[in-house]
């Protein structure tokens, strides 16, 4: 990461065309060889930047209150992951604004971004797999519960079959993943290709929650 910061400071700087890998190892600190160790190129060394953005949505997705719907923990991860001075730091939207635009000139930087949101989008799957496991426990104990409750009355009660959920990612889940993860995204390059304001009516909060509106009729279900 120490290294992937030291990359974005001088793209950001310098330009990424006169940025070498040289120079980036000497402002992190390490010699071109440790570069080399983690990185195979230049535009390669923004990946833990790009990542840890990214990734930081799924997990405000994971970390939202498990009572909430999958639309409204959404929702709840949005606005706490990129609502400036709340969820993220202004300078660090900016950062965002300045290396996405770099990327959309640079295809080999643009495929970087591309993984590390498609990295980012596993990760939801497997976030909302597990909150569709928690939920089902839930509905299960308290079937259970019920069922306990009828023998009491009852001198014989039938077996109430209970069903064991899975934590692999279906293919719903991982579409329901893909679309939010989209929503969100196409938010961030939207606004970053823009002069707006991040805490506007047209900055990635906003754009995203727009977004998920759009979709109202998708059926979000964690199944």
């Amino acid at each position: 990461m120490d290294i992937s910061r030291a990359a974005a400071g001088l793209f950001m700087r310098n330009g990424l065309r006169a940025t070498r890998a040289e120079d980036i190892a000497r402002a992190a600190g390490v010699a071109p060889r440790t570069f080399y160790r983690y990185f195979a190129t230049k535009e390669e060394s923004l990946g833990p930047v790009f990542a840890a953005g990214s990734q930081k949505w799924a997990e405000a997705v994971r970390d939202a209150p498990a009572q909430l719907p999958v639309p409204e923990a959404l929702r709840h991860a949005i606005v706490a992951t990129l609502t400036p001075g709340v969820g993220v730091r202004p300078e660090s939207l900016d950062w965002v604004r300045a290396l996405l635009r770099l990327a959309e000139a640079n295809p080999a930087l643009l495929r970087v971004w591309g993984e590390a949101c498609q990295t980012a989008e596993r990760t939801l799957a497997g976030v909302l797999a597990a909150r569709a496991v928690a939920a089902s426990e839930v509905a299960t104990s308290e079937v259970a519960t019920r069922a306990a409750t009828s023998a009491v009355a009852t001198t014989e009660a039938s077996p109430v079959p209970l069903p064991t959920p899975s934590p692999t990612p279906s293919p719903k889940l991982r579409l329901t993943a893909a679309t939010a993860s989209a929503a969100v995204r196409v938010a961030v390059e939207a606004w970053a290709a823009t002069d707006d304001a991040a805490d506007g009516p047209d900055g990635p909060v906003a754009l995203a929650l727009r977004h998920l509106e759009a979709l109202r009729g998708f059926p979000w279900s964690a199944e």
